[in-house]
C-alpha cells in the first residue's frame, strides 16, 4: 500500500474502538516475528510529560550518537509523528512500507486488532528494521494492559506520575490508576517513579518490590534552577550537580512543568549509565540546548503573541495556568481557545483557569470522543467563566486574533494534542509566518 492506502487502513482500524487487553497485539507481535524482544527500549508510562520527558531523552541520546527510536502518541501534524528515528519522523514511504507488512499480518488474525496495538507492533517493526541502538516507547494508555506493554525486559521503565485521567478505563483513585502504570514494571529491570503522590509510590513501591526491580526516585536536590527574568522571552537556565561536576543546562521549553519532566529525564540518564550506555556531559548539555518539541507551551507566533499547549487534564491545565502567570506577567489575562476530550473531567476547568483569562473560545477538535464546543462552553459559563462556542477552527482562530490585535492580550490554545494539527493549519490560513 502507498501513504494514502496506510492512512485510510489505520482509519478503518480505529473504527475498532479502544480496547484494553494483550492478546491482539501479542498475537500481531508474534506474527511479525516479536521484533520487541530483539530491541533495548526505554519503556514510559505516566498521565502528564511523556511526550517531553521522551523529547528530552531522544535528545541526549542523538547527540551521544546512539541511533534512537521513538514512539510517541497522539500525532500532532501527520501521522508519521509517530515514528522518529534520531530525532526526525519517518518518511512517508518508510511508513508505508512497515504498515504494509503490519497490515497483511493483522488482516489475518481471527480477532482483528485497534489502530493503537497496530501502530505499537508497526514501532517494533520499524525499530527492528533500523536497526535502532535504544528505541523510547511511550505508552499509549495506562500500563499493564496498554498495547505497547509486550516488552519483556526493558533498560528502564519510567513512570513519570500518576494523576486522575482516563478513569473510565484505569480507575477512580491514585492507587488503582497506578496499580494500571505500575504493570510496565517488568522482573530484575529497573524503574524510576517522577511523582510525588505518595499513594502512587506507595503502589509502586510495592509492585517494584514484588518484580525484584530496582526503584529509582529523583534527588530533587540535585538540580536547582534559575529564571533569567529580564529576557524578553525568558528561558530558564538550570544547575545540575552530579559526582561533584556542575553542568549549564539551556532548556528551550518554557512550560513550569517542565522542571518535573528535566530533573526525570536527568535522574533517567544517570540510570542509563549505570546500565552501560555512554551518555557524556556534552552530550547532556548539547542535546538539551537544541531540543525542539511541538504543543508544550509552543510559542508559534510573535505581535500578537500566540502559544499552543496541550493540558488536557485537570493537573495539566493548572500547570499551563502558572506558565501563564509566570510568562505573560503583566498581561490582562489571555483569549483561550479550547477543546479538550468528552472524558475529561471539563466541569473542574473554571476554577482553574479563571486566574489567567479574558475569554474562552471553545472549539470541538477533530476526534470522535471530542467534547462538542457548546457542551464546554455551557461548563465554563456555568462556573462564571466567559466563553463563546465558535463552529470551526477557522472561526475560532480568526475571532481570537481579532481579539488580541484590538486588546494586546496574547492568544493561548489549551486542551487536546489532537487539535494542534487543526490550530496550526487554521493559524498559518489567518497568520501566515513572515519571511525574514
Amino acid at each position: 500500500m502507498d501513504f494514502e492506502e496506510a492512512k485510510d487502513y489505520l482509519k478503518t482500524a480505529s473504527g475498532r474502538g479502544r480496547r484494553l487487553g494483550l492478546e491482539r497485539v501479542t498475537e500481531l507481535c508474534r506474527l511479525l516475528g516479536d521484533p520487541q524482544d530483539s530491541i533495548n527500549t526505554i519503556h514510559i508510562a505516566g498521565t502528564n510529560g511523556k511526550g517531553s520527558l521522551g523529547a528530552m531523552l531522544s535528545a541526549m541520546l542523538c547527540e551521544a550518537e546512539y541511533r534512537t527510536g521513538w514512539f510517541s502518541s497522539p500525532a500532532l501534524t501527520d501521522v508519521t509523528d509517530l515514528f522518529r528515528i534520531s530525532g526526525e519522523t519517518v518518511s512517508r514511504e518508510r511508513f508505508a512500507e512497515v504498515m504494509t507488512e503490519v497490515a497483511e499480518k493483522a488482516e489475518s488474525m481471527e480477532d482483528k486488532p485497534t489502530e493503537y496495538e497496530i501502530l505499537a507492533a508497526a514501532a517494533y517493526t520499524l525499530f527492528r528494521r533500523e536497526k535502532c541502538d535504544i528505541n523510547i516507547i511511550e505508552c499509549c494508555m495506562g500500563g499493564d494492559t496498554d498495547c505497547t506493554n509486550v516488552i519483556k525486559a526493558p533498560a528502564l521503565s519510567v513512570i513519570t506520575n500518576v494523576q486522575k485521567d482516563h478513569t473510565d478505563f484505569l480507575g477512580s483513585t491514585i492507587r488503582e490508576i497506578a496499580a494500571h502504570k505500575a504493570g510496565i514494571i517488568k522482573t530484575g529491570c529497573p524503574v524510576l517513579f517522577g511523582g510525588r503522590d505518595q499513594d502512587a509510590l506507595e503502589v509502586i513501591s510495592a509492585a517494584a518490590y514484588e518484580k525484584g526491580a530496582l526503584l529509582y526516585l529523583p534527588d530533587r536536590k540535585q538540580l536547582t534552577s534559575t529564571g533569567f527574568k529580564n529576557y524578553k522571552e525568558p528561558r530558564d537556565t538550570y544547575i545540575w550537580t552530579y559526582r561533584n561536576t556542575e553542568l549549564l543546562i539551556r532548556l528551550p521549553l518554557i512550560g513550569a512543568y517542565q522542571y518535573e519532566n528535566l530533573l526525570c529525564a536527568m535522574t533517567a540518564v544517570e540510570i542509563l549509565r549505570l546500565r552501560g550506555l555512554k551518555i557524556p556531559k556534552e552530550a547532556v548539555v548539547g542535546g538539551l540546548s537544541r531540543i525542539k518539541w511541538h504543543g508544550r507551551f509552543e510559542k508559534l507566533r510573535d505581535k500578537p503573541k500566540v502559544y499552543f499547549d496541550g493540558a488536557h487534564n485537570p493537573d495539566g491545565l493548572a500547570l499551563a495556568v502558572k506558565t501563564i502567570e509566570e510568562r505573560l506577567t503583566g498581561e490582562d489575562g489571555v483569549i483561550m481557545v479550547m477543546g479538550v476530550m468528552a472524558d475529561k473531567d471539563y466541569r473542574l476547568y473554571a476554577d482553574i483557569i479563571r486566574s489567567a483569562l479574558g475569554l474562552v473560545l471553545t472549539v470541538r477538535p477533530d476526534n470522535p470522543r471530542a467534547l462538542p464546543a457548546e457542551e464546554l462552553a455551557e461548563a465554563l459559563r456555568a462556573g462564571g467563566i466567559a466563553s463563546s462556542p465558535c463552529g470551526s477552527m477557522d472561526e475560532a482562530v480568526e475571532r481570537a486574533l481579532a481579539l488580541a490585535k484590538a486588546t494586546g492580550m496574547p492568544v493561548v490554545a489549551l486542551g487536546s494534542l489532537y487539535m494542534y494539527r487543526e490550530f496550526t493549519e487554521a493559524l498559518d490560513r489567518h497568520f501566515p509566518v513572515q519571511e525574514d
